[in-house]
């Protein structure tokens, strides 16, 4: 069984070292480094002579899942390595794709990586329009003073949520904000 490392760099300006460092630690006997992005798997050519390369009992070894790709990429990785008897090993946090438990432990890291790439992209995206002046939040949909005033006159959350049409639940929010 070979162990074969893989290290991704996004930029030529970066360096992979610490990445070969933990690969050669980890007990790889091969250890290959590719300088693109992650985003797209075209464009790959190391990551694709390695799959060309990697037999059955093999294992694709990352220091941590991100470094494969997004998470299309990585779902079509671990399945395009299964299929070929082989597997994948990340070292961070350390886990593999031998045996089915395994998998699904794999694809939950997947997941979970996908959303924190929605939410690194919905951040993103709402601190540029703060930027540029056009992000002001959620427009108010209900009338504040109309619900405080309809509190005042002694009507509970339900007669007010009736009448003003919006649930309960809003009414209870803009009485706290008090």
């Amino acid at each position: 069984m070979t162990q074969i490392g893989y290290a991704r760099i996004p930029t030529t300006d970066q360096s992979a070292d610490t990445q070969v460092e933990r690969l050669k630690a980890a007990g790889c006997e091969v250890v290959r480094v590719e300088k693109v992005p992650g985003r797209r798997r075209k464009g790959r050519t190391v990551l694709a002579m390695i799959l060309d390369f990697v037999r059955p009992g093999d294992s694709l070894v990352v220091v941590t899942l991100d470094r494969l790709g997004r998470s299309a990429h990585v779902l079509n990785l671990v399945h395009e390595l299964d299929q070929r008897g082989a597997s994948l090993r990340i070292l961070e946090p350390e886990v593999n794709t031998i045996g089915p438990g395994c998998r699904m432990v794999v694809l939950g890291m997947v997941a979970e990586m996908e959303l924190n790439f929605i939410k690194e992209r919905h951040a993103a995206g709402i601190a540029k329009a703060k930027a540029a002046g056009v992000y002001k939040g959620r427009a108010i949909s209900l009338d504040y003073g109309k619900i405080k005033a309809l509190r005042s006159q002694g009507l509970g959350p339900t007669a007010i949520a009736k009448q003003l049409g919006c649930s309960r639940n809003a009414v209870y929010k803009v009485m706290s904000t008090n």
